[in-house]
């Protein structure tokens, strides 16, 4: 299996921003992807079901939270940005955000690790740290937020394809120690249905159980889930509609939206709501 680890995930996606960045057309550029994805990335590619052809929904999903993240840090004047599960992402070295902004990537130690070797000679945009956690410690988690919390005062956390991987519960402890910091004050995250969920199992579910990395978040109630736990939506992208304004649309996309004229008013509300980009203010 060319998934070893959830970490390996990463890999898989790095690719995707790699094979975008490389287009004549390219909606967002990502000059490190091809490096940090590595042959083991491109193998994963290679070897998952449909490998190529869905890399429209990652590319989707990494130019949208660009465009979200530069809007809020403009818009809110956020002082710290919080990358949890971070994996490959560049976007200390690429995006175009102020020099005085910190920005904290934390993810497992051994894609810390890796990140910082392939990317030690480059200089990243603003003032960045990397931390080594495993979020799934409470311990370590909680005392990391504290320690970052405690220096900011207007924060935006980023876990941008962290939470499929959890379980409700996982996620629940994780929104709980992120309000418990007075200075986180917005979280962006990519949200799946559960018929979406089922979907992507019954595709990939062999390759991603295999690594220890099962796809496990899509809850019934979508962002409401979220709202006992001090989070309320604010603004959310359907991935469907930012597909289509982007022109990375799924082949033969035209189809479904065809057939969805003949769907209730609530049923096209649940198929915009298949996936989505959603940006969470504390309560």
């Amino acid at each position: 299996m060319a998934i070893e680890h959830v970490s390996d995930t990463a890999r898989w996606v790095a690719v995707y921003r790699a094979m975008e960045t490389e287009r004549p057309d390219a909606i967002f550029t990502d000059p490190f992807a091809r490096r940090l994805a590595g042959e083991r990335g491109q193998a994963i590619v290679d070897e998952v079901t449909q490998g190529r052809s869905m890399a429209w929904a990652m590319i989707t999903r990494t130019a949208v939270f660009d465009e979200m993240i530069l809007d809020l840090i403009k818009r809110e004047k956020v002082d710290l940005v919080v990358n949890l599960a971070c994996g490959l992402d560049a976007r200390a070295w690429r995006l175009d955000v102020p020099r005085e902004l910190r920005w904290v990537d934390v993810d497992f130690p051994v894609m810390i690790d890796y990140k910082t070797e392939i990317l030690k000679n480059e200089r990243p945009v603003c003032r960045y740290e990397a931390i080594a956690v495993d979020l799934t410690d409470d311990g370590a988690r909680s005392a990391l937020f504290a320690r970052i919390g405690a220096d900011a005062q207007r924060a935006l956390v980023i876990s941008e394809g962290l939470l499929i991987y959890l379980t409700p519960e996982q996620v629940s402890t994780l929104a709980r120690d992120l309000h418990s910091q007075s200075s986180f004050r917005w979280w962006l995250i990519d949200l799946a249905h559960p018929q979406l969920l089922k979907m992507m199992t019954k595709m990939w579910g062999g390759s991603v159980s295999g690594g220890n990395a099962p796809f496990l978040f899509g809850p019934e109630e979508g962002t409401g889930f979220f709202l006992p736990l001090g989070w309320r939506e604010t603004s959310f992208r359907s991935q469907g509609d930012e597909a289509r304004r982007l022109n990375r649309e799924m082949r033969g996309m035209w189809i479904w939206r065809w057939m969805s004229i003949f769907y209730s008013k609530k049923q096209r509300e649940t198929w915009r709501r298949f996936a989505g980009y959603v940006m969470f203010e504390r309560t």
